[in-house]
């Protein structure tokens, strides 16, 4: 994607602009989450557009072809069984806000499009947040990725 001066995030319709890229993605229903941990990041979970959160990350993530071709339950087994993916996100929040857009049954070239805001102060606990995911076996079924990071103006 090419380099841009800024990037405006949208929601619903709203866009009506040219830009030089586009990524869309929509909220759906949680996958791989089970009640007591559905309860949990529900409570923890504080909203996005703090004032005070004017760092963002935008996580565009495309997985393998291997991924998609396991079942519901293989997939929830790596993502939180062995990868530790919801236990692991609950350690920094309510710090990192995030939300997850879901592209892949739109047919965008991503599956799916991770939203993170964040205070400055909480820099440090993000990247620590995404090193650790980035080591679990759930990361080897990554193929593509972009890391766009963002400061509000």
């Amino acid at each position: 994607m090419p380099q841009v001066e800024r990037v405006a995030v949208y929601r619903g319709n709203e866009a009506s602009f040219e830009s030089k890229w586009t990524l869309s993605g929509v909220v759906s229903n949680i996958r791989y989450v089970e009640r007591p941990e559905q309860k949990e990041l529900t409570s923890k979970q504080a909203p996005l557009g703090r004032s005070d959160s004017t760092m963002a990350a935008l996580i565009p993530i495309r997985k393998t072809p291997a991924w998609w071709n396991l079942t519901q339950e293989e997939r929830r087994n790596i993502f939180e069984n062995k990868s530790h993916h919801i236990a692991e996100g609950i350690k920094y929040l309510p710090p990192v806000a995030r939300q997850l857009y879901h592209s892949r049954d739109i047919g965008e070239p991503f599956d799916f499009l991770t939203w993170f805001e964040y205070a400055p102060q909480h820099s440090e606990a993000f990247e620590e947040l995404v090193r650790t995911l980035r080591k679990t076996e759930e990361w080897q079924y990554v193929d593509r990725e972009i890391d766009i990071r963002l400061i509000r103006a």
